[in-house]
């Protein structure tokens, strides 16, 4: 997997830029920044920045993520937790990780494990839906009529549908089997699901909203009703255009949610011990997919990024500790990661210095973002903290973006994400992000070019989120940035946590940051939970909410 390539364009950039730049702490202004080593990349220390730069890019991430497809193809198209998918990924990460050189460890943790669900409409028409259970549903097997609850179909329409038990005052559900029928919007899904079930429903089919002709409105929605065990009976998504199809008068359907099982899951812990073993650097990813597709972009992007770094810096004698991690069962609700910080102990999460984060990186109809860790252009949602260093992390971003002349935008800090657990302990946090199901704008499109009026990722928690479904030029730009922010900080991160290390050989300097494109609007590039209801991006994978 190690290959010997000429100087990418932001190694150049960055060896030999003569723009005016303010220096970051990291290292004393006026260091210069170092050549490549001569060796190649399979034999050589790769402790500077233009070193690693020359190293790792695109190519090599690209290879990983053959690998992750490969998987996929082989165990039933997925690789989400619970599945052999899952276990095959896990195994491939180990292996690569342990034949680099690394210190690699697995983490169980507890995970109850649902399978497929099914969706089949009997009349008035006969057909077979994608569906999946939301997290949180009850099991069940229901076969029933379809009860339509206050749905407004059509373009503009504002659905409160099931949000108020008013919406339930009427309707009929004292049969042996109804399926309460609601539409998406203005409440969270979980407010509907309870109201259904106090209404006497035996299931739950929660379809989109369609009040516009986005994908994001139009297709399937699934998302999460915020926790486990939230109800006793089946829920289940759909798109608009099959709310449609059961909102028919004569509507009958069955609804199959299995059983849950538990399924110990696990994350995988790679780790190269620095000279100061008491300031860890860490970064992250999740390596799970959904049921629905292999994951390539969601998340095996972040994932093989990491991994095409983690090969690259297998003789790296570090000065702070590097720890990676890649996170198991995020698609159902950030587990394996919440998992992992709870089980430390105050003294281990006060040896972490900070947290990056790499959840969708490549995404075909991209934008470059970065976590708005100084909240320029979102404010975090509510109870969301932004731990002191933050700012720090999202600036060095920032600069490298800015040092290699691509523009880039905000995404809110929101903790929809793997950071979530960091955060919450008070760890400084950090990411990248390409963007989800959200639609590019025609001024996005006029920045970083792509399709206006489609999503940043069409494959979005779909079947097709292959590796067909990958932007190289993203992935190559952000598996540099990736890069050069791991190896800087395990100099020093004497910027974000006042720990001084040492200087980057050969210096890092950098331009101050262009500033962000101001292009989000009201959408937040997929991570507004109150606007978006989106991946975690919805993040917590499952939307929760609904606008």
């Amino acid at each position: 997997m190690y290959r010997t390539t000429r100087l990418s364009r932001r190694a150049a950039v960055l060896a030999t830029s003569a723009t005016t730049v303010a220096a970051l702490a990291l290292v004393p202004a006026g260091a210069a920044m170092g050549a490549p080593g001569g060796n190649s990349c399979a034999n050589q220390n790769n402790n500077t920045i233009a070193k690693l730069l020359q190293c790792v890019d695109a190519d090599g991430a690209m290879e990983h993520l053959a690998a992750l497809q490969a998987i996929a193809d082989a165990n039933d198209d997925n690789r989400a937790a619970g599945t052999s998918g899952y276990e095959a990924s896990v195994d491939y990460v180990v292996e690569t990780l342990e034949a680099a050189g690394w210190d690699v460890s697995i983490d169980e943790f507890p995970y109850t494990y649902v399978g497929p669900s099914t969706l089949t409409q009997l009349t008035p028409i006969s057909a077979v839906y994608e569906t999946g259970p939301y997290t949180g549903s009850g099991a069940g097997d229901v076969t029933g009529t379809t009860i339509p609850v206050d749905l407004q179909l059509g373009l503009g329409n504002t659905s409160t549908s099931g949000c108020e038990a008013a919406d339930f005052a009427g309707l009929d559900f004292s049969g042996p089997a109804d399926i309460a029928l609601i539409q998406r919007g203005t409440c969270p899904f979980a407010a509907k699901a309870l109201n259904a079930e106090a209404a006497g429903a035996e299931a739950v089919i929660i379809f989109n909203q369609g009040n516009d002709t986005t994908d994001a409105r139009n297709g399937l929605i699934v998302g999460t009703l915020g926790g486990s065990n939230v109800v006793g009976i089946p829920v289940v998504g759909a798109s608009y255009e099959q709310g449609v199809a059961l909102s028919q008068a004569g509507s009958t359907a069955n609804i199959f949610v299995p059983a849950p099982e538990e399924r110990p899951q696990k994350n995988v812990i790679a780790e190269k011990k620095g000279v100061n073993d008491d300031n860890v650097v860490m970064a992250g990813a999740h390596l799970d997919s959904v049921q629905a597709g292999p994951g390539i972009n969601d998340n095996g992007s972040g994932s093989a990024a990491l991994i095409e770094l983690a090969e690259n810096l297998g003789k790296l004698k570090p000065q702070n500790t590097i720890r990676l991690a890649w996170w198991g069962a995020e698609e159902s609700g950030l587990i394996g990661s919440e998992e992992y910080v709870a089980e430390l102990s105050q003294e281990e999460q006060d040896r972490i210095a900070l947290y990056l984060n790499f959840d969708m990186v490549a995404s075909p109809n991209y934008i470059f973002m970065v976590y708005d860790g100084d909240e320029s252009g979102w404010t975090a949602p509510v109870g969301v903290p932004i731990p002191d260093g933050s700012i720090e992390i999202e600036k060095l971003f920032e600069s490298y973006y800015t040092s290699v002349g691509e523009p880039y935008d905000d995404a809110q800090f929101s903790g929809r994400s793997d950071y979530d657990a960091f955060i919450r302990v008070g760890i400084p946090a950090g990411g990248l992000f390409t963007g989800a199901e959200v639609v590019k704008t025609e001024e996005q499109a006029s920045i970083w070019g792509g399709t206006a009026g489609a999503s940043y990722d069409p494959c979005y928690h779909q079947a097709c989120d292959t590796i067909d479904n990958v932007n190289e030029h993203a992935l190559d730009v952000n598996v540099d940035a990736i890069a050069l922010a791991v190896l800087a900080y395990s100099y020093s991160t004497e910027s974000v946590n006042g720990v001084a290390g040492v200087n980057v050989p050969g210096g890092l300097k950098l331009p101050a940051p262009a500033g962000p494109e101001g292009t989000i609007g009201g959408n937040a590039g997929g991570l507004d939970p109150d606007l978006v209801g989106g991946h975690d991006h919805d993040h917590h994978h499952g939307p929760t909410e609904t606008e």
